[in-house]
C-alpha cells in the first residue's frame, strides 16, 4: 500500500496488455517532466488503427486527459484518477483500444482503462519522487574547486559546466528542499563572490 503523503515517479516506460470481453486494451505508462515531452510520446505511442487513443497526464499541479472519441468521461478521466490515486507524478499513461464487437456501456468502459491503467502502473518500476530545481552558478575559479567538493553534500548534480570566459559557470539540478541550504553554504564558501540564479 502506498503512503498518502508519498509521490513516485517511473523509472522506465512499461507497458501491459489485456483482453476484456473482446476488446485488447493496450497501456503504456511513460515518465514526462514537460508538456513537450507528453506531446512527443504521444506521437510515438498512438496507434492510428486502433479505435480509440485515450490519454491522461499529470506533472506537478499541470494535468490533462482526453476520450479520443470514447463517451465523455469514461476513459481520460478515470485514467487520471488511476495517476493520482496510485501517487504517481510526472507520469504519461495512454490506453489504446481495439473494438472487439461487444459494447461494454459507461461503467464497463470506466472498469476497463481504469483497470489497465492501474495494472500497468502497480506492474511499472518506479521511485520515490523528489521535486528537484535547477540553478546557474557563475564564481572564480579558484572558488569552484571548493563548491565541487561540497555541492555533493546537498544531493545536487552537475549537468553541465562552462569553462570558456573567466569565471566558470555549472548549471547544478537540486533537490527544492536542499537548495536554500546549498545557496547559504555556497556563499559562504565564496565569501559572497558566487552569482546564483534560478533557471526558470
Amino acid at each position: 500500500m502506498i503512503a498518502n503523503n508519498l509521490i513516485y515517479t517511473l523509472t522506465a516506460p512499461y507497458q501491459f496488455q489485456q483482453e476484456i470481453r473482446k476488446s485488447i486494451f493496450l497501456a503504456h505508462a511513460v515518465p514526462v517532466y514537460t508538456e513537450m515531452q507528453v506531446g512527443e510520446w504521444l506521437q510515438r505511442l498512438k496507434i492510428p488503427e486502433a479505435t480509440h487513443n485515450c490519454w491522461a497526464y499529470r506533472i506537478g499541479q499541470n494535468y490533462k486527459s482526453n476520450d479520443d472519441g470514447e463517451p465523455s468521461g469514461t476513459a481520460g478521466r478515470p485514467i487520471l484518477q488511476v495517476i493520482e490515486r496510485q501517487n504517481f507524478d510526472c507520469t504519461l499513461v495512454i490506453v489504446i483500444r481495439w473494438f472487439g464487437g461487444i459494447k461494454l456501456g459507461a461503467g464497463g468502459l470506466i472498469r476497463a482503462y481504469s483497470g489497465t491503467a492501474a495494472e500497468c502502473l502497480r506492474q511499472s518500476s518506479s521511485k520515490l519522487y523528489i521535486p528537484k530545481k535547477e540553478i546557474i552558478i557563475v564564481c572564480s575559479f579558484s572558488d569552484y574547486a571548493l563548491v565541487k567538493a561540497r555541492i555533493g553534500e546537498y544531493q545536487a548534480e552537475i549537468a553541465m559546466e562552462n569553462f570558456e570566459s573567466m569565471d566558470v559557470e555549472c548549471h547544478l539540478v537540486v533537490p527544492e528542499e536542499q537548495y536554500l541550504a546549498l545557496k547559504q553554504r555556497l556563499l559562504d564558501l565564496t565569501r559572497g563572490q558566487i552569482l546564483i540564479e534560478d533557471i526558470i
